[in-house]
């Protein structure tokens, strides 16, 4: 799952949220993390929800639709494709406008700079600037976020133009993404409820 997925799936308070977002930028076991309690929840989530996305049949289904050329980036392609996806259908599943909840999360965010490693802030900052959690809604916008992580990649790669396999395979995306989310949904809120615990204590899972 991408940033906006994991900001829909976790705890909605700004530590766990940042959290959300801090794991796709720590490592190492999360309760040896130098980070508050609530933040180190957040991240613990954002781990099981990958653990749970990266192995669930609906997501393997997804990545077969990407094409021989890109299979070696279906997983960063599905992730966005998800978050555009999650977009696009934002009412089915959250009573807030999507502009609304955005702004507010990122204030969320901004305001525990001082928690965030320099990467992540550079990250988060310009997310912020440049609305990414909402303009993934819009597949233009979508286009330029796939071809500017191509250009960040260190090697030459296949990403550049990789929207092209939501486009040719809309509805089948959108029908496995639609199909994922209950699923999901139903398996963050049993995590949730051990929270504390796998924060505090760390897990092996952890």
């Amino acid at each position: 799952m991408n940033f906006l997925a994991h900001l829909y799936l976790g705890p909605q308070a700004p530590e766990p949220a940042l959290g959300s977002v801090l794991g796709d930028f720590v490592k190492g076991s999360v309760y040896a993390l130098d980070l508050p309690d609530a933040v180190r929840e957040g991240v613990w989530l954002h781990r099981r929800i990958d653990g749970f996305t990266d192995q669930h049949a609906l997501v393997l289904r997804s990545k077969q639709r990407i094409s021989p050329l890109r299979r070696r980036y279906a997983g960063i392609l599905v992730d966005m494709f998800y978050d555009h996806l999650l977009a696009r259908h934002w009412s089915r599943f959250h009573a807030e406008p999507l502009a609304d909840y955005s702004a507010g999360m990122y204030r969320h965010l901004l305001s525990q700079r001082a928690l965030m490693p320099e990467r992540a802030r550079r990250v988060i900052e310009r997310m912020a600037e440049y609305d990414w959690l909402s303009s993934y809604a819009e597949l233009e916008n979508l286009h330029r976020a796939v071809d500017n992580l191509a250009r960040r990649l260190t090697r030459e790669n296949a990403l550049p133009g990789g929207v092209v396999e939501l486009e040719l395979d809309y509805a089948g995306f959108e029908s496995d993404f639609l199909a994922f989310m209950p699923a999901v949904k139903s398996f963050v809120a049993d995590e949730s409820l051990r929270l504390p615990e796998a924060a505090s204590l760390g897990t092996s899972s952890a």
